[in-house]
């Protein structure tokens, strides 16, 4: 398992932090939010967001304000260079991924094509 302070390939902003200690809060436990790509959705890849009790040995930790998020090791080459943010408007609030090595997504955010 790396530190992504060594390797900060992947980064977390300010309000993903927030809304990660959020979630964590009211759900009473203290885990890590897990991000990884998966094949499929409508435009070839897509993100999913889960939780995660500790790390396994392929991830890297990144860490902000308190807030853990795991990346495992072959997520890490789509998500390489991308930022995890939480926007807050007024469609909707969610995690999302800003994602540079993405040439083309989907209108909901959520899959996208390298």
């Amino acid at each position: 398992m790396e530190n992504a302070t060594a390797q900060t390939q992947v980064t977390l902003s300010e309000s993903a932090a927030v809304q990660i200690k959020k979630i964590m809060a009211k759900q009473g436990f203290d885990k890590y939010l897990r991000v990884a790509v998966e094949g499929g959705g409508c435009s070839g890849f897509q993100y999913k967001f889960d939780f995660a009790d500790a790390p396994n040995s392929d991830d890297i930790v990144i860490e902000r304000s308190g807030a853990k998020v795991v990346v495992d090791d072959i997520s890490l080459e789509f998500l390489a260079g991308s930022e995890i943010d939480y926007t807050n408007e007024l469609i909707g609030s969610a995690f999302k991924i800003h994602n540079p090595n993405a040439t083309a997504g989907c209108g909901c955010g959520t899959s996208f094509s390298v």
